[in-house]
C-alpha cells in the first residue's frame, strides 16, 4: 500500500488534489539502521528522514527545502518548565523580550500584573527541590480519604526503595573510587583501559581489578561510569530527602499559599535556572528553537521563534496554581504555543488547570503536553496523568491540547521508547524522545530522554506551521500534526508490557509519528482550500 500524506477517511474531502508524501512503495520494506550511529548521526537523529536515513526522525531538512526562501512570521512559544539558561550561546538570540516592561525598576510597567517580567516569569521564587504531590497531600491532609490512601500507598512503596537505592549507590561509589585510586597508583597512570587491568597480577590488587572489570560492562571508561554512579547517588538522594519526604516543605521560601488561587503576587521576573542541575527547561527550549545555522551546538526545529520562559516546574511535582497561572500568563502575553513537558499522578486543584486550558482554547493557543514516562496506558483511569484535557472521561474539555509519546532511534518493533506512556484515546501522536541532544546550562550540550523531549519536537513543528500559515487555528494545527504523520503496519513492542505487541493505532489516537515535511505539505493545502480536515469531536 503506498504511503499517503493523508489517508482516505482522515480527510473529509481532498477535491481533485492527491497529497502524496514520502515516495516509498511500502514503508515497512525499509531496512533498519543496524550499524551503530556516528556521533553526528546520534546528535541529529531526531531530525532525520525515515526514507533517507532509516531513522524515525521528523524529516526536518525536507521540510525546510519545501519552505525554500519564504519568510515566516515570528511565533512566541512559551516553555512552561524549569528555569532556562537565558544567556546560553545557542538560545540568547531567540529569547522572548517583553517590550512593554523596563528591566529592574521594580514596577509593573505594562500593567499585566507581573513586575519586571522581561523574558517571562518565575512562579517558583528561589525554590527548587520539592515534594511529589502525594507527599504534599499527606503533609497537608489534602483531598478525600480515598485519594490520600492512594498517596500513602505510593509513599509507602517508593520511599523505602529510594532510601535503599541511595545507600547502595553510595556504597558502590565509595568502592569504585577506592578501586580506581588503587589501580591508578599501581599503574602509575592517570587513566587506564580494560587491557591495562588485565596486566595487573598482584594478588592484593585482584579485588580492585574485579570491581573495575565489572564497571567496564557499564561504560567505556571508569570516569564515565563514576559519572553515572554519582548521578544515581544524587537522583536517589533527592527522591529520599525531598520528593518522597512527607516532612519536607520546599515551598516555604516562596511565601505564598500554593493552595489558594487568589494568593497572587508571588514569584519574580527572573525565569532563569537557579542550579546547574536545573537543565530541563534549557534542554526543551533548545529542541524547539536553538539558533539555526549559527555554526555551533545544535539546530532547533523551528526558526522565527521567540522562547518565553515560564519557571513553574521544580525538582519534584509542579503545583496546580503555578501551572494554571503560567498558562494564563503565556496566553495573555502573546504565546501561540505552550510546551508543557511535565506531569504528575495527583492533582488536588486540577480544575484550576482545566479552566486555564479552556481559557487558552478560547484564545486560539495550542498546548503541547508530554504523555509521561511510566510505561503506562493512560487510557486506563488507574494510571492518572495530570494535566489532561479530558477529566478522565470520554469527552475532551477542549480541542487545543495535543499529547505526545516518545520514539526511540530505531525504526521497527522497538520504535516506542521503553519508558513512554501510550493510549489509543489519550496519546495523540509520537515523536522522537530518546537520546535527544540539546542545550543545557552553561552554554553546554547533552543528551536526555523522555516524553519531555518528544513534546518540544512537536511544538517546534507547530511553530513552523503557525509561522508560515498564521491563519490556521490551533485546532487545525493539532489535526494537521496528527493526520500528516507517518505510520507503519509493523507490530510495535508496547512499553512495560513484557513483549506484548500492538499496532500503532492501538497506542496512539492518530496511529502515527510526527513528520515535519508532511505537516507543512498538508498545512499548505489546507491554507489554500485544497484540502479539508476531519476535525475530531471534543
Amino acid at each position: 500500500m503506498p504511503l499517503l500524506l493523508v489517508c482516505a477517511g482522515l480527510l473529509a474531502s481532498c477535491g481533485s488534489t492527491t497529497l502524496v508524501s514520502t515516495p516509498v512503495e511500502n514503508i515497512d520494506t525499509l531496512p533498519s539502521k543496524i550499524m551503530e550511529l556516528t556521533d553526528a548521526e546520534k546528535q541529529r537523529w531526531a531530525q532525520a528522514d525515515l526514507v533517507q536515513d532509516t531513522l524515525p526522525g521528523i524529516s526536518l531538512d525536507r521540510a525546510y527545502a519545501f519552505l525554500g526562501k519564504r519568510k515566516g512570521a515570528t511565533v512566541v512559544v512559551a516553555v512552561l518548565d524549569s528555569g532556562i539558561d537565558l544567556d546560553h550561546n545557542d538560545l540568547d538570540d531567540v529569547i522572548w523580550t517583553n517590550k512593554g516592561e523596563k528591566a529592574g525598576n521594580g514596577k509593573d510597567d505594562d500593567g499585566n500584573g507581573y513586575v519586571d517580567d522581561i523574558h517571562g516569569y518565575n512562579f517558583l521564587g528561589e525554590s527548587y527541590n520539592e515534594q511529589l504531590e502525594s507527599a504534599r497531600m499527606l503533609r497537608l491532609q489534602l483531598g478525600d480519604a480515598a485519594t490520600r490512601a492512594k498517596a500513602q500507598a505510593e509513599i509507602d512503596a517508593e520511599l523505602p526503595k529510594a532510601q535503599q537505592n541511595k545507600a547502595q549507590y553510595t556504597q558502590i561509589l565509595a568502592a569504585v573510587k577506592q578501586a580506581d585510586a588503587a589501580v591508578k597508583k599501581e599503574l602509575n597512570q592517570s587513566s587506564y583501559t580494560k587491557e591495562d587491568l588485565a596486566r595487573i597480577t598482584k594478588a592484593e590488587m585482584q579485588q580492585s581489578v574485579g570491581i573495575l572489570k565489572q564497571m567496564f560492562l557499564y561504560g567505556d571508561s571508569i570516569e564515565e561510569v563514576l559519572e553515572e554512579i554519582e548521578f544515581g547517588v544524587q537522583y536517589f538522594t533527592e527522591q529520599a530527602n525531598y520528593n518522597y519526604n512527607v516532612q519536607w516543605d520546599g515551598r516555604a521560601v516562596v511565601g505564598d499559599n500554593p493552595y489558594d488561587f487568589n494568593d497572587r503576587g508571588y514569584g519574580n521576573g527572573d525565569p532563569s535556572n537557579r542550579h546547574e542541575d536545573e537543565m530541563h527547561g534549557t534542554h526543551v527550549a533548545g529542541i524547539i528553537a536553538a539558533e539555526r545555522n549559527n555554526g555551533i551546538g545544535v539546530d532547533g526545529v523551528a526558526k522565527n521563534v521567540q522562547i518565553m520562559s515560564i519557571r513553574a516546574v521544580p525538582n519534584g511535582d509542579e503545583y496546580d496554581k503555578d501551572i494554571a497561572l503560567g498558562i494564563r500568563y503565556a496566553v495573555d502575553n502573546g504565546a501561540r504555543i505552550i510546551n508543557c513537558s511535565f506531569g504528575k499522578s495527583f492533582s488536588p486543584n486540577a480544575e484550576w488547570v482545566y479552566e486555564a486550558i479552556q481559557y487558552a482554547a478560547s484564545k486560539d493557543v495550542l498546548i503541547v503536553h508530554a504523555a509521561g514516562n511510566d510505561s503506562h496506558n493512560i487510557d486506563d483511569s488507574s494510571n492518572p496523568n495530570y494535566p489532561n484535557d479530558h477529566r478522565f472521561g470520554t469527552q475532551e474539555i477542549a480541542n487545543n491540547v495535543i499529547t505526545i509519546g516518545s520514539l526511540a532511534p530505531e525504526y521497527g518493533p522497538e520504535m516506542l521508547s521503553v519508558f513512554s506512556n501510550y493510549g489509543a484515546r489519550n496519546v495523540d501522536l509520537f515523536a522522537p524522545g530518546s537520546d535527544i541532544y540539546s542545550t543545557v546550562p552553561g552554554s553546554e550540550y547533552d543528551y536526555s530522554d523522555g516524553t519531555s523531549m518528544a513534546a518540544p519536537a512537536v511544538s517546534g513543528v507547530a511553530a513552523l506551521i503557525r509561522s508560515y500559515y498564521p491563519k490556521l487555528s490551533a485546532v487545525q494545527v493539532k489535526q494537521i500534526l496528527m493526520q500528516s504523520g507517518l505510520t507503519t503496519k509493523t507490530e510495535l513492542l508496547v512499553p512495560g508490557q513484557n513483549g506484548k505487541t500492538a499496532r500503532f493505532n492501538e497506542v496512539a489516537k492518530s496511529g502515527k509519528m510526527l513528520n515535519a515535511y508532511n505537516a507543512l505539505l498538508l498545512a499548505d493545502q489546507v491554507s489554500k482550500g485544497k484540502a479539508s480536515l476531519a476535525l475530531s469531536a471534543k
